[in-house]
């Protein structure tokens, strides 16, 4: 079942597909349920998006960027099955101002950035300008105490389906993995912060992400 506050985003979604067609699709997260976070797809055919899948970029491009203002980022590109997206994500919180869903847009671009090179091609050299590109700065140090709280949200979401001190090292293993994966360690205090909730020293998570990213 649909968390009450994300349902009236649905027909939301199918508003935007319908008004800008085959090239657009709108996906709807459950941030509480960050490791099958899709909870509906609108033309998932843009970017192959399916129920039950998790996250991309929310945290890399939304949640540590620059942009993020008023809690949505509009315009950041990413490939997906060799196309151009353009994305913009609207954050969604409850009534406790807790990060619990996010709203994406995702545009395929592909068709337009050929018609604008192939224009392009036929001005002058003086003329002729590179399409806009993603700045790709993923490494945000966000120190914001708004972003903080967003990715503490986010850990507790991740570890909520289980008891974190009493997990196996294995299970503990593969929360970091999934953590690292979305980017939660990009965050300045963030391996401070999964230590404590797992109850290890901070440096078995570096250690933990060392056996993960293939350096022992």
């Amino acid at each position: 079942m649909i968390n009450k506050i994300l349902a009236p985003y649905i027909p939301i979604a199918k508003l935007i597909v319908q008004t800008f067609g085959d090239d657009c699709e709108v996906v709807l997260h459950d941030l509480e349920n960050p490791e099958r976070s899709v909870v509906h797809v609108e033309n998932g055919s843009v970017t192959g998006r399916r129920l039950g899948q998790s996250f991309d970029h929310i945290i890399k491009q939304v949640i540590l960027s620059e942009n993020l203002q008023d809690d949505f980022v509009a315009n950041y590109y990413f490939q997906a099955n060799g196309k151009t997206i353009r994305s913009s994500t609207l954050l969604i919180r409850n009534e406790q101002d807790a990060l619990i869903g996010a709203l994406c847009i995702n545009v395929e671009t592909t068709k337009i950035t050929r018609q604008i090179e192939f224009l392009q091609s036929l001005l002058p050299a003086a003329y002729q300008k590179t399409p806009p590109q993603n700045s790709g700065n993923e490494e945000n140090s966000a120190t914001d105490k708004n972003v903080a709280q967003m990715i503490a949200d986010l850990v507790d979401n991740i570890l909520a389906d289980c008891d974190p001190m009493n997990l196996k090292r294995d299970d503990k293993l593969q929360k970091v993995r999934f953590m690292d994966e979305k980017g939660i360690f990009l965050m300045k205090g963030s391996i401070e912060l999964v230590a404590e909730k797992l109850g290890v020293r901070t440096v078995t998570i570096y250690s933990y992400l060392d056996t993960i990213r293939g350096k022992r």
